[in-house]
């Protein structure tokens, strides 16, 4: 099996929202804002092929489905769906995707799921042969939003979704459609019901699966998130969030799987550690992934 970081449309957004309670001073630090306060975000996705005989893509990104007005409103640098021309620079086109999974529904990791916005007509779902992977829990959050986080969610996707005939809800750790390749951890600090999802590693020890890889969706977006205590303002439950991450990053560091990161901007894949501290560090981070083997090193 091989993995490919898939760039989707890349987007901004207000620093101190992605941040949290960390006081400016800090955050600059690790992320440099523009004249608006906004910080550079990417919405990448993780391709997996053959996986369970299967395409299988881990996310969407942000896509290209705003209008012109929304696109700017929520910093999308690009007007066209970068995550298509992604997916044909690795080899693929989205109708060669038979699985998408799907941490939540939020606007930034399954809008990329939609055709690019044209001038009349209505959302379109891509992808006319993959099967949609959404925990059970947050499809629910999905279809009835708190009006906390409603402007999060895209509208008209649950009833796409469910005509397709194609939706597949999940409630425990594994999905008909993956077997048992992938298992989904839960968190419920920045959505309720959101699924991450591991590759299983090759390495059985102890009747665990080590060196796989972990799509860390919102409870890990990027690099300076890794630090414990740092959150987002996005976040429903900033305390259970840290709880979770706490008790996730321990459990991957323990069975050395990577982690893979949709926002950061620079990274997508890291392998954990700990400094002198003991807080968690990236100790090593790569860039991209072409074709790199599951448990394999470097870029490919």
């Amino acid at each position: 099996m091989k993995l490919w970081s898939i760039e989707g449309n890349s987007q901004k957004l207000d620093g101190g929202s992605m941040f949290g309670n960390a006081p400016r001073a800090l955050w600059t630090r690790w992320a440099t804002p523009d004249d608006a306060n906004r910080i550079q975000l990417a919405t990448r996705g993780l391709l997996a092929a053959p996986l369970n005989g299967k395409v299988v893509l881990f996310e969407t990104g942000i896509g290209a489905f705003f209008d012109p007005r929304m696109r700017e409103r929520y910093g999308v640098a690009e007007p066209h769906h970068v995550l298509l021309d992604s997916l044909r620079a690795a080899g693929f086109e989205h109708g060669d995707v038979d699985v998408v999974v799907l941490s939540h529904l939020h606007f930034d990791h399954a809008g990329g799921l939609l055709a690019p916005w044209a001038a009349g007509r209505a959302p379109e779902l891509l992808f006319p042969n993959a099967t949609f992977v959404v925990g059970r829990r947050h499809w629910e959050r999905a279809c009835h939003p708190h009006p906390r986080d409603r402007a999060s969610f895209i509208p008209e996707l649950p009833a796409l979704l469910e005509a397709s005939g194609r939706l597949e809800l999940v409630d425990g750790d594994h999905a008909p459609s993956l077997g048992g390749a992938v298992r989904f951890h839960w968190s419920d600090g920045h959505t309720p019901g959101m699924m991450l999802a591991e590759i299983r590693g090759p390495d059985l020890r102890d009747g665990e699966p080590h060196g796989g890889v972990v799509f860390c969706a919102d409870l890990v977006p990027g690099v300076p998130w890794i630090h414990v205590p740092i959150t987002m303002g996005y976040d429903r439950s900033p305390e259970l969030l840290v709880d979770e991450k706490q008790a996730f990053l321990q459990d991957k560091l323990r069975r050395n799987v990577h982690l893979f990161l949709t926002h950061d901007p620079d990274t997508a894949l890291v392998q954990l550690g700990r400094d002198e501290t003991g807080r968690f560090v990236a100790a090593h981070a790569f860039g991209r992934l072409a074709a790199r083997p599951l448990g394999g090193e470097g870029a490919g």
